[in-house]
């Protein structure tokens, strides 16, 4: 059975640094690639950070670049993802997701974290 399990979400000021972490068990097949995802309140989903395990290489989203960083150990499944200069609009429940076993997305979900950025 798979799982993905997050950890690390909290209350932060603006101008701090949060980290989040996300450790994935249960695969019977290969996973490809592993993902931040948010959900601002009262928005859609959106995508925030990924990690590609066939070379590498990390992708992020505008509003993110700069200020949040994703990194991983393949061997493991598992990610994390430092926030540091947190902004208000970063406030959000953020969800770890998995491309695994042939799916051309992802295809599973952790159950959420909260993250809010507050004075």
């Amino acid at each position: 059975q798979v799982q993905l399990v997050e950890s690390g979400g909290g209350l932060v000021q603006p101008g701090g640094s949060l980290r989040l972490s996300c450790a994935a068990s249960g695969f019977t097949g290969s996973v490809y690639a592993m993902a931040w995802f948010r959900q601002p309140p009262g928005k859609e989903r959106e995508f925030v950070a990924a990690i590609n395990w066939s070379g590498g290489r990390v992708y992020y989203a505008d509003s993110v670049k700069g200020r949040f960083t994703i990194s991983g150990d393949n061997a493991k499944n598992t990610i994390s993802l430092q926030m540091n200069s947190m902004r208000f609009e970063d406030t959000a429940v953020y969800y770890c997701a998995t491309q695994s076993g042939g799916s051309p997305g992802y295809n599973y979900w952790g159950q959420g974290t909260q993250v809010t950025v507050s004075s």
